[in-house]
């Protein structure tokens, strides 16, 4: 059998960035292939080229058997590879019909008007095709963000894809909702369609992919199978070295101040009645379900959401948080969850980033920015986590998820906040970046600062944390100490809808 896509000594460079050197990788038909490697590691920059969003500067790639040079994703969708971006490339006021044939609509009337009812009988078609169960006629706002994705891979395969890359597909979705996507994943390797897996759950490879292919610094490390493969060996192979899995340091004592304290908290439908205090030197975790209110605590508390009710104490001093700047001002940071969107500004550079949240330090006469002190702060921090960037004026787009966190943990810093809300501060980067991050914290918390790190991941939750507050609909459902907290408990009390008793 040959294979759909072969990959031979591609190379591709940015300024100041060499992101792919000599790389091979090779796709076969009904293949579900994951890409791994740290951030950085030069998996979507690959991806891209296959896609047609970027052009290789050396190598040769081979579709069947035949060279290829893509110009534009247009031109690779017409060649049959299609990519489902972690950000969905959706237009959310239009339909599911609409947004599957965008730009290819069926016209009447010599053309000039919009055929709807044949639009939505051959989206109709396609779906039935694929098995999805999607109503055409639906507004994909009004969907999960699970059938966004279905909307997707509609869309991709409308192109009559062979090949369909899935970047980190399962980022935003459930149990129920990764196994309905397996489910699919597996229909189309029936079909013989090919898929290139990119991901850093590597659980997950074990449960979905033939193979394995690992980049590391834009090289080729190796192709493994994943059924015969260790994840140690997978993790090896990615960072380089051995990682190893520190566990929470029992040792280490929060103090006995209290730097921030809540009281009967009331923000929307998903903050209710919510106490809470939190000690200098502590992590206390924060677990529950998607929707269970620990991301509307946090902004409720750092003034981007509107209180109803409630008092908010840092030190012991009562604050009436209104906006981020007041509880900037009171000595509170909050790293978004989604910190392209609300924690970086990532058409700037670096050092701007840095700075951002302390700007006023580093003006003269109030408007006259002083360059020179702001580049020696920038860079103080940059070293202090071990920033990977080429330079301090490089945009923070072009750095890797995990360094990326990284600079708006130094914002933060820079700042000197004492109370920090992380909200999913691994989410998205691999395994090497999670254990920096890791030791970020307890470095922290050893300083005296007060963290509340809300987590999706149990493990993680587990590893790191102090105490443990669970949430339910809105209201903490139970408080656990290291000792009694296991998963099975936290889902008990993450499933309980009722606050329990003290």
């Amino acid at each position: 059998m040959s294979a759909l896509i072969e990959v031979e000594g591609v190379s591709k460079s940015f300024p100041g960035v060499r992101a792919l050197s000599n790389v091979h990788f090779e796709l076969m038909p009904g293949e579900v292939h994951a890409l791994m490697g740290e951030n950085g590691a030069g998996k979507s920059t690959l991806m891209k080229i296959l896609a047609g969003v970027y052009t290789k500067d050396g190598g040769k790639i081979l579709l069947e058997g035949r060279e290829v040079a893509f110009a534009n994703p247009r031109e690779a969708q017409a060649a049959g590879v299609g990519i489902i971006h972690q950000e969905l490339q959706l237009m959310n006021h239009l339909t599911v019909a609409q947004n599957i044939f965008i730009g290819r609509e069926p016209k009447r009337a010599f053309g000039l008007l919009l055929d709807e009812d044949r639009l939505n009988r051959e989206a109709a078609a396609l779906l039935t095709h694929l098995n999805l169960a999607l109503d055409p006629r639906t507004v994909v706002d009004d969907l999960t963000v699970a059938k966004q994705q279905m909307v997707e891979i509609a869309k991709s395969f409308s192109h009559n894809s062979r090949v369909l890359i899935m970047d980190e597909p399962t980022a935003a979705l459930n149990n129920a909702e990764i196994a309905e996507l397996f489910k699919m994943i597996r229909d189309f390797k029936s079909r013989g369609v090919g898929i290139i897996y990119i991901s850093h759950k590597i659980d997950e490879l074990k449960q979905i992919s033939d193979r394995v292919t690992v980049l590391r610094d834009g090289e080729h490390v190796g192709t493994v199978p994943t059924v015969a493969t260790s994840i140690e060996t997978i993790i090896s192979m990615m960072v380089g070295r051995t990682l190893t899995d520190v566990a929470r340091d029992a040792t280490r004592k929060p103090r006995d101040e209290v730097a921030l304290e809540v009281k009967g908290l009331n923000c929307g439908v998903l903050v209710k009645n919510v106490s809470f205090s939190l000690r200098r030197g502590e992590i206390l975790g924060f677990a529950g379900l998607m929707g269970a209110g620990r991301t509307e605590v946090a902004r409720a508390i750092f003034g981007a959401d509107r209180l109803q009710s409630g008092e908010i104490l840092v030190r012991g001093k009562k604050i009436v948080v209104r906006t981020p700047k007041g509880a900037v001002s009171a000595g509170i940071g909050y790293l978004s969850e989604d910190r392209k969107r609300f924690g970086l500004a990532v058409g700037m550079d670096v050092a701007s980033n840095v700075v951002m949240a302390n700007l006023a330090r580093f003006l003269s006469f109030g408007f006259f920015l002083r360059e020179r002190a702001i580049f020696a702060e920038a860079e103080k921090f940059v070293k202090l986590l071990g920033i990977r960037t080429p330079s301090l004026t490089q945009e923070v787009r072009l750095l890797s998820g995990g360094n990326q966190q990284k600079v708006v943990v130094a914002k933060w810093l820079a700042r000197d906040c004492d109370v920090l809300f992380f909200d999913e501060p691994t989410r998205g980067i691999d395994v090497g970046a999670k254990a920096e991050i890791y030791k970020l914290l307890r470095e922290l918390a050893g300083e005296g600062k007060a963290i509340v790190m809300i987590s999706s991941e149990l493990p993680e939750i587990l590893r790191m944390s102090d105490r443990i507050v669970v949430m339910c609909e809105g209201r903490i459902t139970g408080e656990l100490m290291p000792e009694e907290a296991t998963q099975e408990r936290i889902m008990q009390l993450a499933t309980q809808r009722e606050t329990m008793a003290a």
